[in-house]
């Protein structure tokens, strides 16, 4: 897991997280662009800097380029790192899932982060995490814009358990594989939540990696 402290343009400072991919990239949403972001590797509880903790500052950040904001689309970014991440026992490269990889229903996952534990709560110190059923693109189609090409539906309705604010970036964890990366939630926290769909990018993430991706001006 990646902690995230992103400086947006008003100079406010946010945070997200994410999952380190290579030892040289950083996965996360691409709601959580900032104007500078710095990632803190091998950490649990954010409040004390602990020996395992490698804070890095990111160079690149590649926004996929057919993300929508509006309709909160193509939700994935990768961030360079401006020197490749140690890898250790509190730091690991966490395994992708290949572009033919399905989650059927009913499978249960696990999100983590250091988002929000209530809508009226602060954001958590400690790393957290929460299993989640992955549901029927149905359950979902109450969001407006939802894909089920695009994204994973998790979470039952008849829990309480799901992602927060603070969480977004973070990984959906099946038996290990990261297949989704934290989106958005209705603001009550109600689930089921929305995760970017990792299969769909593949080619597109594999090109980032191998540095093929053609790079927008500014």
């Amino acid at each position: 897991m990646a902690n995230l402290e992103i400086i947006t343009n008003e100079t406010h400072v946010g945070t997200c997280g994410g999952f380190l991919v290579s030892p040289e990239f950083v996965m996360t949403a691409a709601h959580c662009k900032g104007r500078n972001i710095t990632v803190t590797l091998g950490a649990h509880d954010m409040t004390q800097e602990e020996s395992t903790w490698q804070k890095l500052l990111v160079t690149e950040q590649i926004v996929h380029p057919k993300y929508s904001s509006f309709l909160l689309l193509n939700d994935i970014m990768l961030l360079k790192l401006q020197s490749k991440a140690k890898l250790t026992n509190s730091v690991g490269i966490v395994p992708l899932p290949t572009q033919s990889a399905i989650i059927p229903p009913q499978r249960m996952c696990l999100a983590t982060g250091w988002g929000k534990i209530g809508v009226k709560e602060p954001v958590s110190d400690t790393l957290r995490e929460v299993k989640l059923r992955i549901m029927d693109a149905r359950a979902c189609y109450r969001f407006l814009f939802y894909s089920r090409r695009l994204q994973i539906c998790a979470g039952s309705p008849r829990k309480k358990s799901s992602i927060y604010k603070g969480d977004s970036g973070g990984p959906l964890l099946c038996d290990g594989v990261a297949h989704g990366i934290s989106s958005y939630v209705r603001t009550n926290a109600k689930p089921p939540a929305v995760f970017t769909r990792i299969s769909s990018y593949v080619t597109w993430i594999n090109e980032v990696l191998k540095g093929n991706e053609p790079q927008k001006p500014g």
